[in-house]
């Protein structure tokens, strides 16, 4: 490199801002260590206060400053709250990871419309909102990396979670019309798309044995994703190193597509 920096100055998050939804645990959870862990200061969030502890002693030990923000992603005042939170304690915002996700499991001819509100209103809606308010001020900052959390059902329909399969659509294409708007002021938006990761959200299908083997028989690499394996996307996309990545959906399955 011709500035003197090297490879891994690239990845460095240090002096970075970085607001996290769904922190408390599972996949939001683990990228927010990763985003710690690379250099940068938190701003995370959960509906319940006592949920990010853990976050923030690990921050703590990593001489990172965490800000908790209690926040019910489904109420959009509350998350624009959050985002004004991170400009208020940091005078910045650098990195937003929109995490916090819902699903509700039923036969579409059966499927509740206020479930439908829900999982829409926490899937995608949220998104929007948090995507609009970190945006305004990274537009003003003229840089910023927005990382969205789509899914397999971003590219498939799945089975019996139409509204969890629309939600993560529209995460998918959010992020392309996002990024178009957006790259003329250096700002990156992209997506991560788990494939089938091992958190709370997933437990009934993984302790269905038929399904389970089902999903098994599928993925290439023989096992379940955990939180873990979303660091190095995470921060991939967080940092320098993706400074020409914009509008992308980074697919973290195992193989799973391929197959």
């Amino acid at each position: 490199m011709t500035d003197g920096s090297t490879i891994q100055d690239l990845f460095r998050l240090h002096g970075k801002v970085a607001a996290v939804t769904g922190a408390s645990g599972g996949l939001g959870g683990a990228m927010a260590e990763a985003l710690a862990e690379g250099g940068a200061d938190l701003v995370v969030a959960s509906r319940r206060r006592e949920n990010l502890d853990a976050i923030i002693a690990y921050a703590d030990k990593l001489g990172r400053h965490c800000v908790p923000v209690v926040c019910d992603v489904a109420d959009s005042e509350q998350v624009r709250a959050m985002i004004k939170t991170a400009e208020e304690k940091f005078g910045r915002l650098d990195i937003l990871v929109n995490a916090a996700g819902t699903t509700h499991r039923d036969h579409p001819e059966d499927f509740p419309e206020p479930a439908w509100d829900a999982v829409l209103a926490v899937n995608l809606k949220s998104v929007f909102v948090a995507c609009q308010e970190a945006g305004r001020r990274m537009i003003a900052q003229r840089s910023g990396k927005i990382i969205n959390v789509a899914s397999m059902l971003s590219f498939t329909g799945g089975l019996y979670v139409p509204a969890y399969a629309a939600s993560k659509g529209g995460v998918a294409q959010l992020t392309k019309a996002l990024a178009n708007e957006w790259a003329q002021y250096n700002i990156q938006v992209n997506a991560i798309a788990p494939g089938y990761f091992r958190t709370p959200l997933t437990q009934a299908i993984y302790e269905d044995p038929v399904r389970n083997a089902e999903i098994l028989n599928r993925i290439p690499t023989g096992r379940w994703g955990e939180p873990a394996d979303l660091k190095g996307a995470v921060i991939f996309l967080a940092s320098a190193a993706s400074d020409y990545v914009n509008g992308h959906v980074l697919s973290v399955d195992g193989g799973w597509q391929a197959r």
